[in-house]
């Protein structure tokens, strides 16, 4: 597997540079791809939570949201 590109652009020169990830800098993609991996679980289950309960009340987001209101 290829790693991601950095682009590195020099704006004094408008030279510009592109390479693959370095290890350190991979190792820092690879981290936050879990955490944005685990942020998505974490809203997809609050989600089907919210779901659930909504069904289990037998009302609808909107009802709801006039409820809280």
């Amino acid at each position: 597997m290829s790693r991601p590109m950095v682009r590195i652009h020099n704006i004094e020169t408008d030279e510009v540079i592109d390479r693959e990830m370095n290890n350190e800098e991979f190792a820092k993609y690879q981290a936050r791809q879990l955490e944005k991996e685990a942020e998505q679980a974490k809203a997809d289950a609050k989600a089907t939570a919210k779901a659930a309960l909504l069904d289990r009340l037998g009302i609808t987001a909107e009802e709801a949201a006039l409820l809280l209101s």
